[in-house]
């Protein structure tokens, strides 16, 4: 039992139902009834992780433990929380800790939730992958469970405002067969990423309607999302701004 685990989990149930959130989720059997994966999922928006692990609970009521950046383990609100779910902060400074961890709860039987594009597509589409979910499966002798989320962009996302009243978002989950974490990790990440790739193209096809130019929409359908490309400079060019600033910071600090 795990009182706080359950009662955030009562509460999220409690503000979807508010919401007005309307979830359709496909191959929950895809989910380990018990024993250790990597819950591998794509990122679209703020909340993903808040509906990622619902396949995992209507298999039996299983936990995820999700990797999330250490600055959210800082905030003097959702720290706490954080660290009484059982979550792994993850330094980007200090990446082999977290991977430990990660490893260590998967070879307990924990199921681990994992980004493995880093952080938000702006496009919608799927990111380049890294390879750390593949080398932490591997690692730890367990599969990888391709999960798919199609719809949450719209509730709250990167570059636009939240929405979290009553919206009636229909927000599709899909969970892929495992995928076998043996072999080269270039190749296994390169397999997972094909596979999550052709889900999200599943979930699209019963989704819609896409309005033209809508936000949340891929410009692959007509929306006004950028494009692959064209997200991967945006991020490219956030990172050497933020770069650019720590820089000033230290060196700004050192003159004083």
């Amino acid at each position: 039992m795990e009182p706080v685990y359950d009662t955030v989990i009562a509460v999220a149930r409690s503000l979807w139902a508010a919401e007005g959130l309307k979830f359709t989720v496909s191959g929950v059997e895809n989910v380990p009834k018990t024993g250790g994966a990597v819950i591998a999922v794509n990122h679209t928006g703020y909340l993903d992780f808040t509906y990622a692990g619902l396949p995992a609970f209507l298999q039996g009521k299983r936990k995820v433990r999700f990797m999330a950046k250490k600055e959210v383990f800082d905030n003097k609100i959702s720290g706490p929380i954080m660290r009484s779910l059982k979550h792994i902060p993850v330094d980007r400074g200090a990446g082999a800790d977290s991977y430990r961890a990660a490893v260590e709860y998967l070879q307990r039987g924990e199921l681990v939730g994992v980004y493995p594009e880093a952080t938000i597509s702006r496009s919608f589409e799927i990111k380049a992958f890294k390879s750390g979910a593949a080398r932490m499966a591997q690692e730890a002798g367990v599969p990888i469970i391709p999960t798919v989320i199609w719809g949450a962009q719209r509730v709250w996302t990167k570059g636009h405002p939240k929405r979290l009243g009553r919206t009636n978002t229909p927000i599709s989950i899909g969970v892929a067969e495992p995928v076998e974490s043996t072999g080269d990790p270039a190749e296994v990440t390169l397999r997972l990423h094909q596979v999550m790739s052709e889900q999200l193209r599943t979930l699209q096809e019963t989704y819609g309607p896409y309005p033209p130019g809508e936000y949340w929409v891929p410009a692959r359908l007509g929306g006004g999302a950028p494009t692959l490309e064209e997200a991967d400079q945006m991020d490219a060019d956030e990172q050497a701004e933020k770069a650019a600033k720590r820089a000033a910071a230290k060196r700004d600090q050192q003159a004083g």
